[in-house]
């Protein structure tokens, strides 16, 4: 069984706790920016949502899309493609007992990079802005997957 109170101790889980939950909470905004500009922008996805403009033919007419919500939602889905991995690779990376300011440095670097990622969508800024953001965040997750791998786990 896990000792809690000895993992909380831990000063590279809890480095990573902390950061995960700057970088979870930056993707939940991201489904608020999306709902944010649906409504501010009357473009929907489904039928029901669009049921309060009206009816029938009147109503279809908010059944579109958009560019500006479909930058956000596809803002979103890089999160969602790129942040799940970290939580995954960096939980064991952060357990695997690394140096805490090699950890940290990760850390950062992919949180920076992943927020970058976002203004440099929705802004957008021209590229390779957007791309280097998505592969320093890309790198860090690659770099705690490969300590890991070299170090800890037995292949």
């Amino acid at each position: 069984m896990v000792n809690l109170s000895k993992l909380m101790e831990n000063e590279v889980f809890m480095a990573f706790a902390s950061y995960t939950t700057i970088v979870l909470s930056k993707m939940m905004f991201m489904s608020i920016a999306t709902a944010f500009y649906r409504l501010t922008r009357k473009v929907f996805a489904n039928p029901e949502d669009c049921a309060g403009f009206g009816k029938g033919e009147n109503a279809k007419k908010y059944l579109r899309t958009d560019d500006r919500v479909e930058r956000v939602r596809r803002a979103h889905l890089n999160d969602l493609e790129n942040i799940v991995p970290f939580l995954g690779i960096g939980l064991l990376y952060s357990l695997s007992g690394p140096d805490l300011s090699t950890a940290i440095l990760h850390f950062r670097l992919f949180v920076g990079a992943r927020i970058y990622h976002t203004i440099a969508y929705l802004t957008p800024l021209p590229q390779p802005n957007r791309a280097l953001a998505f592969f320093i965040g890309y790198g860090v997750t690659l770099s705690m997957a490969y300590r890991l791998l070299k170090s800890k786990l037995y292949l």
